[in-house]
C-alpha cells in the first residue's frame, strides 16, 4: 500500500526552527549523516502519527511535503505522469535509503515518492 510515511519541513533557519519545534510539542531531532543538511524529526514514539525531517530551504517557494512510500520510483513516475502530474524533480538516490523523486499532482500540490533501496548511491 502507498503511504505518506514521512514529512519534510523546509527552513530558512534550521537552528531557530528546531528550537521551536521542540519548545512547542516537544519533537526531537537528529541531524543526519549524509551529503545533505538534514534532520530527522522524531514527532514521539506513542500512538498515531509519522516522523519526518527538516532542511534547508533550497527554493523560496519549497512548501511542506509529505513523502509517500512506493514500491518502484520508476512506475509511480510513470503513473503520476499518465495520470495527470507532474514530476518536478526527476529521480535521485538518497544513500543507504533509497530513490526519491518530487511532483505535482493535477492542482499543482507538491509531494514525493520514496523507494525504499539500502543499496542506493
Amino acid at each position: 500500500m502507498n503511504r505518506i510515511t514521512h514529512f519534510e519541513i523546509p527552513s530558512n533557519d534550521p537552528e531557530r526552527d528546531i528550537a521551536f519545534f521542540s519548545r512547542v510539542f516537544g519533537w526531537t531531532f537528529h541531524k543526519w549523516d549524509g551529503p545533505v543538511e538534514y534532520w530527522l524529526v522524531s514527532t514521539g514514539d506513542a500512538g498515531v502519527g509519522i516522523n519526518g525531517g527538516l532542511m534547508r530551504r533550497m527554493d523560496p517557494a519549497q512548501p511542506i511535503v509529505n513523502m509517500i512510500q512506493v514500491e518502484s520510483a520508476d512506475a509511480t513516475a510513470s503513473l503520476v505522469e499518465t495520470a495527470g502530474g507532474t514530476v518536478v524533480v526527476p529521480k535521485m538516490a538518497v544513500p543507504g535509503v533509497g530513490w526519491l523523486f518530487y511532483f505535482k499532482d493535477p492542482d499543482g500540490n507538491i509531494h514525493g515518492a520514496m523507494q525504499e533501496d539500502p543499496a542506493a548511491a
